[in-house]
């Protein structure tokens, strides 16, 4: 049995970017920093500094490249390996510090994940969502460095716009319906029973507390509300696919989330905003009612979460669009973990399902 249950250290603090330069130092004192241009110009300023109140060189700033792309992997690694760094600092959202997990990996050097927004749990898991450079989603890659560190300034998640944290529940509120959908293929263990009864408790305390670490954002306060939810996010999850391994894994929601991806309207929504509607979508699949569904839709609103096709950009699909994206939806290796076969047809009918009652409630 072997499971990589998430980093070996996760520090989650307001003001805590100021002492990067001391977990820096543990790995070694030549420091070079990856990550997204609106990430970089917002705390570059704060890294250099503590660089240098550590004594750690700098070997520069580099952009990660704009999408989680082989590509762009393997453009990373090669400037890794001319500056010759002791240590990788990933800075960012979940395309870039997934792509710099990837680069991590192929170069085998320490690395130090800050997220800069709390949107995904990529910092503290160890795979990688993979993208062709035009955002369509390719793969899921087990060639992806887990984080040694984590580094989580709640000052800093807080200051980025708010539609972040909301994507970032909607992104986690899915470890509940797809790892109790996933899991139902498999034989009953400590791990993966645990992981499930882990989603569960991260789903209810989205539920409680979600809207109010929202408010506190929209008002540029940290509290605990703010903690919570981002601890959710960003490693509580990530501990959820860590303990329950394969059986615990992304299911019908992420499958949806990847096949809407072929159309280029949604690559102005948030990966968690679209595995949202994903979520609806799968629980139509799983013939839920539509009273249960309509229930998640009102929590859906007050944290301003899609639950229409047109929430997302997309006003109309041929039917050639709807064949095709079935057909793509299906042949996502996510899919595959439904506890039974899923047809293009059931992905069509379940998307078609789920935004007329979305559209339905929003009549009322």
């Amino acid at each position: 049995m072997f499971t990589s249950p998430g980093p070996a250290k996760y520090v989650r603090q307001e003001g805590l970017l100021k002492q990067i330069g001391s977990y820096i130092k543990a790995f070694g004192d030549q420091a070079l920093i990856i990550g997204g241009k609106t990430a970089l110009s917002v705390v570059e300023p704060t890294l250099m500094e503590s660089l240098k109140k550590y004594g750690i060189e700098s070997k520069g700033t580099v952009w990660y490249g704009g999408e989680c792309s082989w590509s762009n992997i393997e453009r990373m690694a090669e400037i890794v390996r001319e500056r010759q760094p002791q240590v990788l600092v990933a800075v960012g959202g979940g395309k870039a510090i997934d792509a710099i997990k990837s680069a991590a990996f192929a170069v085998n050097l320490p690395l130090i994940a800050v997220p800069t927004i709390a949107a995904t749990c990529a910092a503290a898991t160890p795979i990688a969502i993979i993208y062709d450079d035009e955002g369509t989603f390719i793969e899921i890659s087990h060639r992806s460095k887990t984080p040694d560190v984590v580094l989580v300034d709640t000052g800093v998640i807080s200051k980025a716009p708010y539609r972040f944290l909301a994507a970032g529940i909607g992104d986690t509120l899915a470890k509940w319906f797809e790892s109790s959908a996933s899991v139902k293929k498999c034989e009953p263990t400590a791990l993966n029973r645990s992981a499930v009864k882990l989603a569960e408790e991260v789903y209810q305390i989205l539920l409680e507390k979600g809207p109010s670490a929202l408010e506190a954002v929209k008002q540029g306060k940290v509290d605990q509300s703010v903690h919570d939810v981002v601890d959710c996010i960003i490693l509580i999850s990530g501990s959820v696919s860590g303990y329950g391994g394969d059986d615990c894994r992304t299911a019908g929601a992420h499958a949806i989330y990847s096949g809407l991806t072929i159309f280029p309207e949604v690559h102005q929504t948030y990966h968690g905003e679209i595995v949202a509607f994903g979520i609806l979508a799968q629980l139509v699949m799983e013939g839920k009612s539509e009273e249960t569904i309509q229930q998640l839709i009102s929590y859906y609103q007050k944290v301003g979460l899609p639950y229409t096709l047109e929430d997302m950009g997309i006003t109309s699909l041929s039917p050639d669009d709807w064949n095709r994206l079935g057909q793509v939806t299906v042949e996502i290796e996510d899919m595959a973990n439904m506890p039974f076969e899923v047809t293009p047809d059931m992905v069509v009918r379940a998307i078609q399902g789920a935004d007329q009652i979305g559209r339905m409630v929003k009549r009322q």
